[in-house]
């Protein structure tokens, strides 16, 4: 498969850009070298290769839940710059 410049102006147009002339004929060679690479990556003997969602292998790093105690709450609030009844004070937002 190769990309004309009529592809081109089509995605050009979808995206609402303006292009010139040149600058058709330079995506066009462009995109026609990055499918060309594809091409050639496709060549490739990828028969046994276990199929991968990402380059590294991945596992879950979380810890698990452990109940443990709580800043008390003079401490907490020692360097908010309100407070009220035992909760931060923060400016409405809504009207």
């Amino acid at each position: 498969m190769s990309i004309t410049v009529k592809d081109v102006e089509h995605v050009a147009a979808l995206a609402r850009l303006d292009l010139s002339e040149q600058e058709k004929e330079a995506f066009t060679g462009q995109l026609n070298a990055i499918l060309g690479y594809a091409d050639k990556l496709n060549e490739l003997d990828t028969s046994g290769i276990e199929p991968t969602s990402h380059v590294l292998p991945l596992f879950n790093v979380m810890r698990e839940d452990e109940v443990r105690p709580s800043l008390p709450i003079e401490e907490v609030l020692a360097n908010a710059p309100e407070e009220e009844d035992g909760q931060f004070k923060v400016p409405a937002v809504l009207d």
